[in-house]
């Protein structure tokens, strides 16, 4: 059904070979003054067959309208039961070295494991798996980098929010491994959540402590999951603020990497 609509639709679109030759007619006769009023000149246009034109058209308008189109990822329900025990992910829970840092893939189900451990919901509507202070959503959001492009997790609906297609792990941070994990979560303090503080010490105070549980328990779940996970606190800040289109007042605060 999708198909044959898509395909009216794009034929509605198109133009026929006689408006095509109308055009090509209009602007081959159509002149025009140039910047500096002195003399007058006479567009020419390419006018390609039919049989070239509307393929090519097609072409273009396929990949314009479905290949940069952005897509959200539902992340497929976290693991809440079985697996390692608490004390034996504490035990194995360490910093994995960049050159053991491994592009292999990482499936959706251990991603979004890991990002529900660091800011999801594990009871009710208003309890988090880390302390949130004066009954606040989380105000310190994750951004997932990967190979191919930037998500927000949103933790209301357990998905990736997807923002752009681009890889932008090379450029984010000092160290130059940080590229090679397979993804690459960027800690982000919420500006607008923490302005209902009216306090902008505690603000910063409140995001850093939640950055750092939030570290803390993606180190857990990936022990658990044996993934390899460090954290990065020297990043670029400006990079991730035009990466991110961050808006004022979001403050980036640390990398978690993982990988394989």
């Amino acid at each position: 059904m999708f198909s044959n609509q898509t395909s009216a639709n794009a034929d509605h679109r198109l133009p026929t070979m006689e408006q095509e030759s109308e055009m090509c007619s209009v602007f081959s006769n159509q002149t025009d003054v140039d910047a500096d009023h002195r003399r007058y000149t006479t567009k020419r246009a390419l006018c390609l067959p039919s049989s070239v034109f509307r393929p090519l058209l097609v072409f273009l308008m396929t990949f314009a309208f479905s290949g940069w189109a952005l897509a959200d990822i539902a992340l497929p329900p976290p693991r809440t039961e079985g697996g390692m025990g608490l004390f034996e992910a504490l035990k194995k829970r360490a910093s994995v070295s960049g050159s053991d840092l491994s592009a292999a893939e990482i499936k959706l189900e251990d991603l979004g494991t890991v990002l529900w451990a660091a800011t999801g919901l594990n009871r009710g509507t208003k309890g988090w798996t880390v302390p949130m202070a004066n009954g606040l959503p989380p105000y310190c959001r994750i951004y997932v980098a990967g190979n191919d492009g930037v998500w927000r997790y949103d933790w209301a609906t357990h998905s990736l929010k997807e923002l752009s297609k681009e890889n932008i792990k090379g450029g984010i941070a000092a160290q130059s491994f940080v590229k090679r994990a397979f993804y690459v979560l960027i800690l982000v303090a919420d500006g607008e959540i923490l302005a209902t503080l009216n306090n902008e010490k505690d603000a910063a105070e409140f995001s850093q402590v939640a950055a750092g549980a939030m570290s803390q328990n993606i180190y857990l779940a990936a022990a658990a999951l044996k993934l390899g996970t460090r954290y990065i606190h020297s990043i670029h800040r400006e990079a991730i603020r035009s990466a991110l289109k961050l808006p004022q007042g979001d403050e980036p605060i640390s990398l978690m990497l993982l990988s394989k």
